[in-house]
């Protein structure tokens, strides 16, 4: 039986400065979901001319990254986020909205709305205590309390985005801090041999799954910040 196809754009910066802008079809399960569906056109990101929507930025943008100064923006993924499509996972048609000043003054201003696979910036003492790190990123879904923060099925299709960087980074969008795409340990990915070559033509600037480099922010669920507090 054929998966769930999904078509996806792709636009990275090439070796030698050239932009390569194409689509794919991919398997619509997670590992080919989760690196075009983070951010909506609208969210809000510094970059050396200013305040950019994260719709309008381009690979060769310098973007400000929390750490790390300005980066160039080198991956940009884009798909088309359908409410209610018969086959697709429920979570690929549901978007998490937060309110202005959920998450303290500012965090965000305005809303905020992130897609399905958004990690947002958490501390706490029982991310240390698990991490040995003061923030670990959390997907935004998490934290949905039906009050400030709430999931929302849009009334029609929306496009998502998520953005790429050399190497692991957190930049904030709205006031709110929100990790870039990485893959993660390639184990999590389950992807057999055939997948894995069509995973990798979705980054054409990079050679190997390697080139991603290792994740610098941990991740986690907020369930298990909840066991450490209980324990």
């Amino acid at each position: 039986m054929m998966p769930l196809m999904r078509r996806v754009e792709v636009a990275c910066l090439s070796p030698s400065g050239d932009i390569i802008d194409t689509p794919r079809l991919v398997p619509a399960i997670p590992a080919f979901e989760e690196p075009f569906a983070a951010f909506t056109r609208a969210a809000l990101v510094t970059t050396d001319r200013g305040l950019v929507a994260v719709g309008d930025l381009w690979p060769g943008d310098r973007v400000k990254t929390v750490g790390n100064g300005f980066r160039t923006l080198l991956w940009k993924g884009s798909t088309m986020l359908v409410p209610q499509a018969q086959g697709q996972d429920p979570a690929m048609g549901r978007l998490t909205r937060i309110a202005a000043d959920a998450l303290g003054i500012a965090r965000p201003m305005p809303d905020l709305v992130l897609g399905p696979s958004a990690r947002i910036a958490h501390r706490a003492a029982a991310v240390e205590r698990l991490t040995g790190q003061p923030v670990a990123m959390i997907p935004a879904r998490d934290f949905i309390d039906g009050c400030a923060i709430l999931e929302i099925v849009p009334p029609s299709p929306v496009e998502m985005f998520h953005l790429g960087f050399a190497g692991h980074e957190i930049v904030v969008a709205n006031g709110v801090e929100v990790e870039s795409y990485h893959p993660g340990p390639v184990h999590n990915l389950g992807l057999r041999p055939d997948y894995m070559d069509l995973f990798l033509s979705c980054f054409p600037h990079l050679s190997a799954i390697g080139d991603f480099g290792l994740p610098t922010v941990a991740r986690l669920r907020l369930a298990d910040l909840e066991r450490v507090r209980v324990a």
